[in-house]
Formats: C-alpha cells, sequence, structure tokens
C-alpha cells in the first residue's frame, strides 16, 4: 500500500499501527521484485477464477474478450525509461503503465514504458507472458494496432479486435487474382484498393521465417515488443517486414469487413475498451499519493508501483466478488435473488466507493480473522441464466 498508494515508506509507517518505517523498508528490499508481486496477482486472479460469480460477467462461455491500455504518469526524478509529451506532460517527462484486464475485470498484466513508444508493440507481450489468462480475443484502441500485429496475433489463433479510428477510410485489401473491377461489376459498396493488392510471393517466399518468428513468441524464447522493435528497425523492404505487413493486411480486411456488418462486434469492442478505461479511474483512485506522480527513476521501480497499484485493485474487486457471493449464498426468496443478480449484472465489479483509503491503517484489530470462508464460497453455484 506504501508503493501502491504511493503514500511513501516513511509516512505510510506513521500512519499505521502494528509495522513502522523500519519493516517496510526491509520488506522492499528484500522481497519486493516484479517476480514476487506478480505471483501475488496471480494468487488473488486464481481465486476470483474458483468463484462462480465472475462468469455472470463473461459473455460467452467459451470466448474470453481482454483489452489494454496505457495510462500516462509523470515522472518527478531524472529518468532514462521517461520521455517528453507536450500533450500528456506540457514540459515535463512521463511514462505509459500498459495494463490488461478481462471480462471478469482482473488486471492480469502490465508494464511500464516511455510515453514517446508505440503501444502496438507491447501488446503480445500481456498475452504471452502471463499464467492465468488465455485470450480469445483482444481490444485496443488506435495506438495499439498496426498491420503486422493484426498479422502475428491472428497467426496465433487470438482475434484481434482493435476500435480504430475513421475506420471507414482505412484501406481494404484484396488479391490479384480478384481485382477491384470484379466487386465492382457486383455492384459492392464497400471496395477494396484500386493499386494494393496482397502479395502472395513474398508470403510464400517467407513463410518459414513468418512460421520461426510465431513460433519463437509463443513458446516465450522472444518477447514480441523486442521482435517488432529490431523489425522497426529495418527498412520497410526487408523481405520479412514487408510479409508480415502483407498478412496483417489480410486479417485487417477481413476484422473491418466483420466490424461495419456486426454491430454485436463493435458493441464489444466497446464495452470492453470501456472496462480499462474504467479500470484507469479505479487506479487514480487507488494511486492518490504525491499528485498521482511517479518518483522512480528506473524501470524496475515503476514497474514495481504499477504491480502494487494492481495487488490492491485486484484484492478489492477480489473482496467485492467474494461479499456478494456471501450475499447470494443466504437469499432464500427468488424474486430477491432474481433482482440482485440482475442488479450485479447490469452494472460493474470493479467499484470502490465503499473503499476508504484515507486516514489511519490498522494491522493488529483483524490479525488472524478471516471475513469470508474460501472454501464454503467456491462451492456456491450462481445462477448464470
Amino acid at each position: 500500500m506504501a508503493l501502491g498508494c504511493n503514500i511513501g515508506i516513511r509516512k505510510m509507517g506513521k500512519i499505521s499501527k502494528g509495522i513502522g518505517a523500519a519493516k517496510l523498508d526491509y520488506a522492499i528490499k528484500w522481497h519486493f521484485g516484479k517476480e514476487n508481486i506478480d505471483e501475488a496477482n496471480r494468487r488473488i486472479i486464481s481465486v476470483t477464477n474458483e468463484l462462480s460469480l465472475p462468469l455472470l460477467f463473461q459473455k460467452k462461455k467459451d470466448l474470453l474478450h481482454t483489452s489494454s491500455d496505457g495510462q500516462k504518469f509523470n515522472v518527478m526524478v531524472p529518468s532514462l525509461n521517461a520521455a517528453y509529451s507536450y500533450k500528456y506532460f506540457r514540459f515535463g517527462k512521463g511514462v505509459s503503465a500498459y495494463s490488461f484486464i478481462d471480462e471478469k475485470s482482473r488486471l492480469f498484466y502490465s508494464t511500464v514504458i516511455s510515453a514517446s513508444e508505440r503501444e502496438a508493440g507491447y501488446v503480445l507481450n500481456g498475452l504471452m507472458h502471463n499464467e492465468d489468462v488465455e485470450s480469445d480475443i483482444h481490444s485496443t484502441d488506435t495506438h495499439g494496432y498496426s498491420e503486422i500485429v493484426f498479422g502475428i496475433y491472428n497467426a496465433l489463433g487470438i482475434f484481434f479486435a482493435p476500435r480504430i479510428k475513421n475506420y471507414k477510410n482505412q484501406l481494404l485489401y484484396t488479391f490479384k487474382a480478384n481485382p477491384r473491377k470484379i466487386y465492382e461489376a457486383l455492384d459492392y459498396r464497400i471496395l477494396p484498393s484500386k493499386s494494393l493488392y496482397i502479395d502472395e510471393t513474398i508470403l510464400a517466399e517467407q513463410w518459414e521465417n513468418i512460421l520461426r518468428l510465431v513460433c519463437s513468441i509463443k513458446l516465450k524464447e522472444v518477447k514480441a515488443s523486442e521482435v517488432l522493435r529490431r523489425l522497426s528497425s529495418y527498412s520497410k523492404q526487408h523481405p520479412l517486414h514487408r510479409s508480415l505487413k502483407n498478412l496483417g493486411r489480410i486479417f485487417k480486411t477481413i476484422f473491418l469487413l466483420r466490424y461495419i456488418n456486426e454491430m454485436p462486434l463493435r458493441q464489444g469492442i466497446q464495452k470492453q475498451l470501456n472496462r480499462i478505461e474504467q479500470s484507469h479511474q479505479f487506479a487514480n483512485a487507488v494511486y492518490f499519493g504525491k499528485n498521482q506522480e511517479l518518483n522512480y527513476s528506473t524501470k524496475s521501480e515503476q514497474e514495481i508501483a504499477v504491480s502494487c497499484r494492481h495487488l490492491i485493485q485486484n484484492a478489492i474487486v477480489l473482496w467485492n466478488y467474494l461479499t456478494i457471493s456471501q450475499k447470494l449464498s443466504v437469499l432464500k426468496d427468488e424474486k430477491e435473488y432474481d433482482k440482485l443478480l440482475n442488479s450485479i449484472k447490469s452494472s460493474s465489479i470493479m467499484t470502490w466507493q465503499h473503499i476508504n483509503m484515507l486516514g489511519e491503517y490498522d494491522f493488529l484489530a483483524h490479525k488472524g480473522k478471516s471475513s469470508f470462508d474460501l472454501e464454503k464460497l467456491k462451492e456456491v453455484k450462481i445462477r448464470l441464466e
């Protein structure tokens, strides 16, 4: 809480009962690595996954929709990871905390990148390098997409569904064997580009290299961000760069046609992106100290602070799930049960108005006590229909 709420070790020690600044400092120095905090997050996520209530928020039982987005933070100390951005920091420097969330409101991955870097290169990291959430469809805003990302995503078996700004102005592609005039003769209202075609030759030539790259990412031998950074340093005429772009154009065209035609798809993407935006508001409520500014110079320190914030958010979401599950487990009246269930389904589990972030922290008041019988609540089956 000292790191995740941005209170600081010394102040946290002063406003806490049962623990002091010296113990906090010792714990952070010896135990607060990124891996340990991520493991704590994984344990909370695994408990959440064992409950029945979270399934209420999953639109389709066999399809998990996830999303990711970056949140900008000022960095008030010299940092190699920070960059200028007049739009967000005026004359200061900052970073972007890139977070991932699923339909059940579980924050399952985070990283910190420079504010000047494009988010598209880091989207795949969160889906490949976490052990608890396996995404079937993933959404981002315009900053999270590129034609190359479209190709790699779908080659990995994940349906990439971004919200693209001015999607009606995006180019659609076809093969030379089926030029635009064929679709014009059929009186199609949505037509592919007149002069740009998908290059099948380069795809055939580079197919082995494409498979090798995709397998390396799938097997976690390399992070997708590192591969994309290297590719972006090459000339745009590099064969592998061109082949991945052509592969992405195929999937991008298919997606845009579906996006235009299928209203439920557009609504699902918007709803999932609203969830990540709500998590940013949640993050602001949790990370309230020191004007919500980062005072850490290294990337690892910044990532630890963001991971601690996620840990607090996931803990609050789990507490909400457990409280509501406990309430539903003792309800006998069918009408009241259905009314409460419908109310929960039409709202969000990610709420924090009932949590008092400010004041004195007492770590002795409930020592050794548990507010919930976890094993009993795991057995509670919520009616999902």
